[in-house]
């Protein structure tokens, strides 16, 4: 809604056609008399509100105890321990910190030094920064796996290790699209686990690998944009016969939630919608779309951090008869509930499906 607001109105006629706007008061997004799709929101009662408590939720995994934070840096002695493990000489930064920003004013001293850029953020993240010139990718990758098997265990086991490569200038460094994320293993069971254990494909796309672990998942696509993560879920959805695709589009998060840009956001958006259509022609008779979050990311408030609050839920099928509210979800679980519903499975521990309610 604030991103609505501070464009002037979102237009996205594909998603409002599906109940969109029938979720909340949307600027531009206009709620309709007959959704395409049933219509709801969820809300996460795991400790958090980041990527990995946000899918580790959606699949029936809920985070009891909140993975470790640090407003006032790192503590020295992980610092050395980061040293000695990974084989750097020093380390830079050790503040929660924008990415965007801490290149701009570290960059130069990590080129002339060679130390990486460590930082941290509102969420439970160990975040290394590296131009990809002083510290290859390959070696900032191994730095990264190092400190998550090594460095970031037992209390200091942070939701996620992240490579963070940049390249260009001084004055003028830029991200590149080469970040990667080293996630902790989910400590329990998840809907994919157990789909992958009854035989059933289940298929990543974007970064759901790394937030995952590469657990459960029989194959994946690790795009790097939103329309290639659309491209691949088109292309595996027409392969497949059966099975669960899930996908991630990372850049309203990575590029415009977090670096406060609304604009970008509203069009990312746009973006999305005008490409809805394609995914729903892959749909067979029998097949679900089901579209939510992870998190909030809000671009108009003063923090670049996510926010909590609830996620839309829009889910869509040629063989629903009826399209009504789902109403307020007490869990983003309600979704791992469902599939295993749907794919005949036992159930998750949390999570109420919805199934009854899609008049299939």
């Amino acid at each position: 809604m604030n991103t609505a607001r501070a464009v002037g109105g979102l237009r996205l006629p594909n998603l409002a056609s599906l109940g969109l706007g029938n979720i909340a008061s949307i600027p531009g997004v206009e709620s309709v008399a007959s959704p395409g799709a049933s219509f709801g929101k969820m809300a996460e009662v795991s400790k958090g509100k980041d990527s990995t408590t946000g899918h580790w939720e959606l699949a029936g995994l809920v985070v009891e105890n909140e993975f470790p934070t640090y407003p006032s840096g790192f503590p020295e002695e992980l610092l050395r321990r980061f040293e000695k493990s990974t084989g750097c000489k020093g380390v830079l930064g050790n503040v929660p910190a924008s990415g965007t920003a801490i290149i701009q004013d570290l960059g130069d001293e990590h080129v002339r030094t060679g130390y990486p850029i460590v930082y941290t953020s509102a969420d439970s993240v160990f975040q290394i920064a590296a131009h990809e010139e002083v510290l290859p990718l390959t070696q900032l990758y191994r730095i990264c796996q190092t400190t998550r098997d090594e460095v970031c265990v037992g209390a200091h086991a942070v939701g996620r290790v992240i490579a963070r490569p940049f390249v260009g200038k001084g004055g003028a460094y830029v991200r590149t699209t080469n970040r990667k994320d080293f996630s902790l293993e989910p400590f329990g069971e998840t809907v994919l686990d157990v789909l992958t254990a009854q035989g059933i494909p289940t298929f990543g796309v974007g970064k759901i690998d790394d937030l995952y672990a590469r657990r459960g998942l029989r194959g994946t696509d690790h795009t790097r944009t939103n329309m290639e993560g659309v491209n691949a879920i088109i292309e595996r959805a027409r392969e497949m016969a059966e099975g669960l695709i899930i996908a991630n589009l990372g850049d309203f998060d990575t590029l415009y939630g977090h670096r406060n840009d609304p604009q970008g956001f509203a069009i990312a958006l746009e973006e999305f919608d005008g490409r809805i259509s394609e995914i729903m022609e892959t749909l067979d008779p029998q097949d679900l779309l089901l579209i939510t979050s992870d998190h909030g990311n809000d671009p108009v408030t003063p923090s670049t951090d996510h926010s909590r609050e609830y996620i839309p839920l829009l889910v869509f099928g040629p063989q629903v008869t009826a399209h009504a509210s789902l109403g307020i979800r007490k869990t983003f679980s309600d979704v791992a509930a469902t599939l295993a519903e749907l794919f005949v499975l036992r159930p998750p521990e949390y999570g109420t499906s919805f199934v009854n309610d899609l008049e299939l």
